[in-house]
């Protein structure tokens, strides 16, 4: 087979899951349920391909409906969107991933989940889509030659050593330890490649990491940014030599990510590594400086965004500099997933009922957010804001942050908190309206109000009881004055 040839066999037909009104797609007859067969003649693989095929100013779509097979003519400006949204991101199968790294958390998952969930994908595709890390295992030539004929860039590799027997030995796959080599084609033809490495006390930090670091600048020099995050452990967890780091050894990975940003920058000119914010909590050190973070580049990886945090709360932007929940804008049909979904379904509006606006108020977090938000509330000088840390006991382990929230804890945790208060809940925790466990916030024990995870969006929700308390105290105060 040609090299970007496809067997039909193995593709399936994409769904059409919603059309845009007034978009090209509706006029020219298009419909939710379509099952999307080709392009202008053509079978295709993912909304990637399908991006560049609806390009034109004349598309030709051959969908089934309703069991008949019909061709839709579709004539727009070169260049706009069909505007329609199909369920899946790529109609082949997903490249499964087939390492088995023992720190991989999707082992660690209970059972009962979201089928979703359990899916280990190693997919180029999905990184370029959506962000996720490939360990290139899986990559093939014909990978390198469409990312760069098309352009697929930025991507993310998960890197973890550069020591290939250490390497294949985390990975448990012998293909880790050359897999690396595409990384390094991947930079010779240009692509903007982000790396990570998870450390695994005993496995890859110490001296090991200190090679990865040195590996890294003689091999991948080019790479935009690494991003250095802790292992994370859950109750379930099945390998016993998985465990989470000790304050000391959160402070050696932090010692040696400080020494390898001077060598980086006294060569590169740039610090190339950042290390995630929970070394920083464990450790009970200060957070970097905003310069430090180049940009909050990797701030969807737990990179600089308590920094971010505190500069949005703190009013100094109006706007949040984190990478926000969303789509790329250009891919057009691609399904929002995994960080990218929206947080929330619009019902989420409804649970805005009670209490009032300047009801005491308490914050729900993981206890991670807890410790970063726990100061920004104390500046505020209103002992009717608190901050409520939500242990997970779902997952249990050194699980803390708040994106991994279920319902089952938060509503624990409210029980025991009044009635009447107002209880704002983060929608990092939430994916399209529910939690990881299925809960909706309207069956929680206590009404909350969702606001979005950035510091903007939390000052303005509690300048609101800001306001509403002095206008409470200026109506109480014309009653005095007019007894």
């Amino acid at each position: 087979m040609a090299v970007g040839a496809v067997a039909l066999g193995a593709l399936r037909a994409a769904v059409v899951s919603s059309v845009a009104p007034g978009s090209p797609a509706e006029q020219a007859g298009v419909a939710a349920g379509d099952e999307l067969l080709s392009v202008s003649g053509r079978p295709v693989r993912d909304v990637i391909e399908y991006r560049w095929l609806t390009d034109d100013d004349e598309v030709e779509l051959e969908v089934r409906r309703g069991g008949l097979e019909v061709v839709l003519e579709v004539c727009k400006p070169a260049g706009t969107p069909l505007g329609i949204e199909v369920d899946s991101p790529v109609f082949d199968e997903v490249r499964t991933c087939d390492n088995h790294c023992e720190f991989c958390f999707i082992y660690q998952l209970p059972p009962g989940m979201r089928r979703s969930l359990y899916l280990k994908d190693d997919d180029y595709r999905l990184s370029f889509l959506y962000g996720n890390f490939t360990t290139l295992t899986r990559f093939t030539e014909a990978d390198l030659e469409r990312v760069v004929t098309e352009g697929l860039s930025p991507l993310f590799v998960s890197i973890h050593a550069t020591d290939p027997d250490l390497r294949a030995e985390m990975l448990r796959n012998r293909r880790g330890a050359m897999s690396l080599r595409w990384l390094r084609a991947l930079l010779d033809h240009g692509v903007e490649v982000h790396g990570q490495v998870v450390v695994c006390p005993g496995r890859n930090d110490g001296v090991a990491l200190e090679e990865t670091f040195t590996g890294i600048l003689e091999e991948y020099p080019e790479l935009a940014d690494v991003a250095v995050v802790p292992l994370g452990v859950s109750r379930f967890n099945p390998e016993p030599a998985m465990r989470p780091h000790t304050r000391d050894e959160a402070a050696a990975v932090l010692d040696a990510v400080e020494e390898a940003r001077v060598m980086f920058t006294e060569v590169l000119g740039h610090p190339m590594v950042h290390a995630a914010d929970e070394y920083y909590l464990l450790a009970g050190r200060a957070f970097p400086d905003a310069e430090g973070y180049r940009g909050f580049g990797m701030h969807e990886d737990g990179i600089g965004m308590a920094r971010a945090f505190e500069i949005e709360f703190s009013g100094e932007v109006s706007e949040g500099i984190g990478v926000q929940p969303g789509f790329f804008d250009w891919v057009d049909a691609a399904p929002a997933h995994g960080y990218r979904a929206p947080r929330t379904n619009g019902s989420e509006s409804g649970l805005r009922i009670a209490p009032r606006r300047g009801a005491p108020t308490g914050i729900l977090s993981g206890e991670l957010g807890a410790m970063v938000l726990e100061p920004l509330v104390a500046s505020l000088g209103d002992p009717g804001i608190r901050v409520i840390p939500v242990e997970n006991t779902f997952f249990g382990g050194n699980t803390a942050v708040t994106g991994l929230i279920v319902g089952e804890d938060v509503a624990r945790v409210l029980r025991n908190q009044p009635e009447g208060h107002r209880y704002l809940l983060p929608d990092v925790c939430l994916s399209k309206g529910v939690f990881l466990d299925g809960m909706a916030p309207a069956e929680l024990p206590r009404p909350v109000e969702v606001v979005r995870s950035d510091g903007v969006s939390l000052r303005r929700a509690l300048e609101a009881r800001t306001h509403a308390t002095r206008r409470a105290g200026n109506r109480r105060a014309e009653g005095v004055q007019h007894g």
